[in-house]
């Protein structure tokens, strides 16, 4: 078998991997074919030019429809891969502003999915969501009442949206809500892709006692289709380092506070 031969079964491989798991990792394909990381990097860069995977950070996943034609409508897998490190850093400095007692908010965000992760110092918490999968992560502490709103299921985010959530919603009150945004601009606000998640988001807003907004710093000077609320509506942002100094001063002559953590 020659060198040409060898690289395509690896790469054929690669795609069967994908087509199992839905995402793939460069340092776990280059222990499983025994080649180096630049070796892999170079399959998946084939592969995306092929238009049979999409890179992300640390790996690549499958192509679909959501990601060719709306690259602003992410599958979560998707939106997982994306600034691993600075989300589980965003999350651990959120749950820090959590106290013993606290009824709180999680929407559907990967980043405030990576709060939920992040409670293994308390013992009574109330969490609302909308999220599956932030239910899922919050029932395994096996000791927090959790309350899952129902609603309309949204295939890419595995959340709850429409008119049954929103009425859900009016039921309760929160202490804080944790807000994960697609984009964010200091003039046009919070955005969101989706037309029914931005009407969820502005009532989950108006149910919080304290609303923090838990972004990377890429989701700024963004605009999407769905407007939530203006910038005035956040008590609080995490995000991280790459945050302009301009931004930061900006966001604070609006009275928010603005914490940046290092990854």
């Amino acid at each position: 078998m020659d060198i040409y031969d060898s690289a395509q079964g690896r790469r054929s491989a690669i795609l069967q991997k994908l087509r199992e798991d839905s995402t793939v990792n460069v340092t776990q394909l280059s222990e499983m074919f025994g080649v180096s990381e630049v070796t892999i990097r170079k399959d998946l860069r084939i592969l995306q030019e092929r238009k049979l995977l999409i890179r992300v950070h640390g790996g690549a996943i499958m192509v679909t429809s959501n990601a060719e034609t709306d690259p602003e409508e992410r599958n979560f897998k998707f939106k997982q891969l994306v600034n691993v490190k600075e989300k589980k850093a965003i999350g651990r400095a959120a749950a820090a502003h959590i106290r013993n007692g606290d009824t709180i908010m999680v929407d559907s965000g990967t980043t405030a999915l990576e709060i939920v992760k992040n409670l293994d110092s308390f013992t009574d918490l109330t969490i609302i969501t909308n999220s599956v999968h932030a239910m899922l992560e919050a029932i395994k502490y096996k000791r927090f009442k959790v309350i899952l709103l129902g609603g309309n299921v949204r295939e890419t985010s595995l959340s709850t949206v429409g008119a049954l959530t929103e009425s859900n919603l009016k039921l309760f009150y929160c202490d804080k809500l944790f807000l994960g945004v697609d984009s964010i601009s200091v003039d046009a606000g919070l955005s969101t892709p989706s037309i029914e998640e931005a009407s969820t988001n502005q009532v989950m807003i108006s149910r919080a006692r304290e609303v923090y907004a838990v972004f990377d710093s890429s989701k700024f000077n963004k605009r999407a289709l769905a407007f939530i609320a203006m910038p005035e509506k956040i008590h609080t942002v995490i995000t991280d380092y790459h945050i302009s100094a301009g931004i930061r001063n900006q966001l604070k002559a609006l009275n928010i506070n603005v914490e940046t953590v290092t990854v």
